[in-house]
């Protein structure tokens, strides 16, 4: 009899806080291998999180570092490395990794070919001869991975014919999924020749796994709260005789004094890193209030008029997070205030479709203004109020103005905003009647640190 362990991290986003009890948690476990029980691990994705400051500062090379310390069997990636980063910095992004990156479903948009650093599969041999066998595939968002030079491909248009390529060659065929419970529970009733998913994306948890046909299904999580493990026993002609899953909370792991002095490093690190990177000098306080228009807002919404080359745009004051006083200000200040990885979109709409939307803004204000937002690319806490710049809304009239004239249901008219607006459920007109463009690659914090640098030197 043998025994192949399947160790999963998932979804850490940069939760570094965790890193210390994890790793040690993983390593003792991979001295735990025998001749007769092999451990693999393997992370599955969204490890990387710019909302911390180190992952920030290094474009997420600092993560892969950590990364090589458990020197994992294969990785690949979520959609925060993959449309969380330019496409130049992906491309970079693991350079120095001592780990193999799987992934199944992204292509180069020029080239039509896998990027340079990613393999098909990966097949793993154990002392006792069994083949175990991986592929990896990450959620395909189209509308943010394109326009950042990518081709990201749907799941089951691929999938069947790799299982069909690959599974006549090992004796264990395992999925590292970055798609999310749905999609994993679909694979595992239409492709039962996979033996394993290993799952992510959705955060989900499934503490002792979940079974669909003789599929094992396996999900740790989010944050580094769990790891995930799968338990595969063989008999002595290399078929399975039975799987498991189990998952340790990270609250119970060993926990020694030095782990808080590493953990505050890391931010100690990543701010430092970015407070060295000055950007521009300001004359005033740029401050901030959730329930009304304020100076950090103004400033931005005319940095993003400026990026975009638009005449109107529109934000919500729960973006910003901190003021910035006056004086010189740094990269730290920026991503403090603006930790979130929204890009620009800019949208075009006749001029009835604009009055739509601004309805729809003006019905769901009051709701939004203390709405707490979870996921979709947003940091804070509350959507807070939303402000115009170029647009007004005559509330007794119920009137619509461009740049102080009525619109005109005819005309076409574009504003930019940015893309959380296409992700939340508040505003359907954008992606129903809008023509839009995402702007790639800055995230708000580098349009507004653009403008600064541009309007305000440090002379």
């Amino acid at each position: 009899m043998e025994k192949i362990i399947l160790l999963h991290t998932n979804d850490l986003h940069s939760h570094l806080e965790n890193w210390p009890k994890l790793r040690r948690f993983l390593l003792n476990r991979k001295q735990e291998e025998t001749a007769n029980k092999r451990i693999i691990t393997v992370d599955l994705g969204d490890f990387v999180d710019r909302w911390h400051p180190l992952t920030e500062a290094t474009n997420g090379q600092a993560n892969v570092q950590l990364m090589n310390q458990i020197h994992y069997d294969a990785a690949t990636i979520g959609n925060n490395e993959g449309v969380g980063n330019s496409k130049a910095e992906l491309n970079q992004l693991y350079d120095q990794a001592n780990f193999d990156i799987l992934l199944d479903n992204l292509f180069d948009k020029q080239t039509l070919q896998p990027p340079k650093w990613a393999q098909q599969s990966k097949i793993i041999t154990t002392e006792q001869g069994t083949r175990v066998g991986l592929l990896a595939f990450t959620a395909p968002f189209p509308l943010t991975y394109n326009p950042n030079g990518w081709d990201i491909r749907q799941v089951m248009d691929i999938l069947p014919d790799l299982v069909s390529e690959l599974r006549p060659k090992v004796d264990v065929l395992v999925l590292m999924s970055h798609l999310g419970i749905s999609v994993d529970r679909q694979i595992a009733r239409e492709l039962p020749a996979i033996d394993v998913i290993l799952g992510s994306h959705t955060h989900h948890l499934f503490e002792t796994g979940e079974e669909i046909g003789d599929v094992q299904l396996a999900a740790a999580g989010k944050y580094g709260y769990y790891v995930g493990e799968v338990h595969v026993t063989l008999d002595d002609k290399h078929r399975i005789q039975k799987t498991s899953a189990r998952t340790f909370p990270t609250e119970k792991m060993l926990e020694l004094p030095e782990d808080q002095e590493e953990i505050d490093g890391y931010l100690t690190e990543g701010h430092r890193l970015l407070a060295d990177k000055e950007v521009a000098n300001i004359p005033f306080t740029m401050s901030t209030n959730l329930q009304t228009a304020h100076p950090m807002i103004d400033y931005t919404l005319a940095a993003v008029k400026e990026a975009a080359k638009t005449e109107a745009a529109v934000l919500n004051s729960g973006l910003f997070l901190t003021d910035i006083p006056a004086g010189i200000v740094n990269q730290d200040q920026l991503h403090t205030a603006l930790p979130h990885p929204m890009h620009l979109i800019k949208v075009t709409l006749d001029g009835n479709n604009l009055i739509r939307l601004v309805l729809e803004m003006e019905k769901n204000r009051h709701f939004l203004i203390n709405f707490p937002v979870i996921g979709m690319g947003f940091r804070g806490k509350i959507f807070g109020h939303l402000v115009y710049d170029g647009i007004e809304y005559d509330g007794v009239n119920h009137q619509v103005r461009w740049l102080g004239e009525p619109v005109d249901p005819e005309l076409d008219y574009t504003l930019a905003t940015v893309d959380h607006y296409m992700f939340v459920p508040f505003f359907p007109t954008i992606e129903i009647a809008g023509r839009y463009e995402f702007l790639f690659p800055d995230f708000i914090r580098s349009v507004l640190g653009d403008y600064l640098h541009t309007h305000y030197p440090i002379k």
